[in-house]
């Protein structure tokens, strides 16, 4: 067979010709709709198989009735980074399997240099039907205004609520205080605190109160929080990213510069598996023993083979699970449902890398 050019390319109105019927009957057969009866459906099919016509085209289909078939996911970070980070693979992976169920393709949006007012150029301009902010909202996210202005519905993860979107939070506030308990129960009263980022920007080094009373990002916010129900750190250390080199830097500071060998913390919590992680790295590198020296625990539940022998002490949350609710939202408003906010819990696990408090 040759290959087709538009003008012999098989189309809906010959598919009609060939079945004896009108090109709107032709029509409902392939929409699965409509007043049509099975016979004629039928003829429809095989008359399409006869002349290679495999259906209307999707994307015409999908802008005919206002859509584009795409969700835009905004990310909040350069990709190159947020792949080498496992949350977020995780939380994409089971995000876009949700949407696959449904024909939805996926429209990655990333982070962006510049002011308090930037945004992506996509944010902007991109055809999408929803958007997923899988990583919140800031008190005055310029991304979030932008997609109001163009009327784009919007599914909100781990953030502030927002008026008319659906909400996938995390009780992380719960579980963050929950590692600390474990550790105050070991004995540990010097714990160190390493931090997310605290909003936009990338920055680090030890903060005060007032800086810690300006957090706007919501998992920083909340783990922050859930740490300060139970103790108060001796230090919060912020990083730029959750990357395993930032935790290592915040725990060569804090277990090797910031304080004599006699008033170094007895524990490191950090707010994620990646920090906690380079923590781990960095005691090891200074020649403290894990735990018998220190103590660490994270936030995430990864499985982290390269720490061997070490496992971390860990706050568990579903990840993947995350990312199919927020999938599960999308396609709620699509089909017109009324906004829902879940909570999902998370849980400590117990590892190597924490034990009793070092005795003087």
């Amino acid at each position: 067979m040759g290959r087709r050019t538009p003008s012999n390319r098989p189309t809906l109105a010959r598919v009609a010709e060939r079945a004896g019927v009108s090109v709107s009957t032709a029509s409902l057969a392939f929409s699965g709709s409509g007043p049509i009866t099975p016979e004629t459906r039928d003829k429809v099919f095989a008359a399409a198989t006869d002349l290679g016509y495999t259906g209307p085209n999707p994307l015409g289909r999908q802008l005919r009735r206002g859509r584009s078939g795409i969700i835009g996911v905004v990310i909040g970070d350069h990709p190159r980074r947020a792949f080498r980070d496992p949350v977020a693979v995780q939380v994409l992976d089971g995000l876009v399997d949700a949407l696959g169920t449904e024909k939805l393709g996926v429209l990655l949006i990333p982070g962006v240099d510049g002011g308090e007012d930037a945004v992506d150029p996509l944010i902007e301009t991109a055809a999408m039907d929803v958007a997923v902010l899988v990583w919140g909202v800031l008190t005055k996210d310029p991304t979030l205004a932008a997609l109001q202005r163009r009327d784009v519905p919007v599914v909100v993860g781990e953030g502030r609520a927002v008026e008319g979107a659906p909400l996938v939070a995390l009780e992380d506030r719960a579980g963050a205080a929950e590692a600390v308990r474990h550790l105050v129960e070991l004995g540990h009263t010097r714990i160190a605190e390493i931090s997310l980022p605290f909003g936009r920007g990338e920055r680090s080094g030890p903060v005060d109160a007032d800086r810690i009373s300006r957090a706007d990002r919501t998992p920083t916010v909340h783990r922050m929080a859930g740490i300060r129900d139970v103790v108060e750190p001796v230090i919060t250390w912020e990083t730029p990213a959750s990357l395993v080199e930032h935790g290592r830097d915040a725990a060569t500071e804090i277990l090797g510069t910031w304080v004599p060998a006699s008033e170094r913390p007895t524990a490191i919590v950090a707010h994620s598996d990646l920090l906690a992680a380079g923590a781990v790295i960095a005691a090891r590198e200074l020649g403290l023993r894990i735990p018998e020296d220190v103590s660490v625990a994270g936030f995430d539940g990864l499985d982290l083979p390269w720490l061997s022998p070490d496992v971390l002490t860990s706050v568990h949350q579903p990840l993947r699970e995350k990312g199919t609710r927020l999938g599960q939202a999308a396609i709620g408003l699509l089909a017109g449902e009324e906004p829902t906010s879940v909570s999902l819990p998370v849980g400590l696990v117990p590892g190597t890398t924490t034990g009793p408090a070092p005795v003087g």
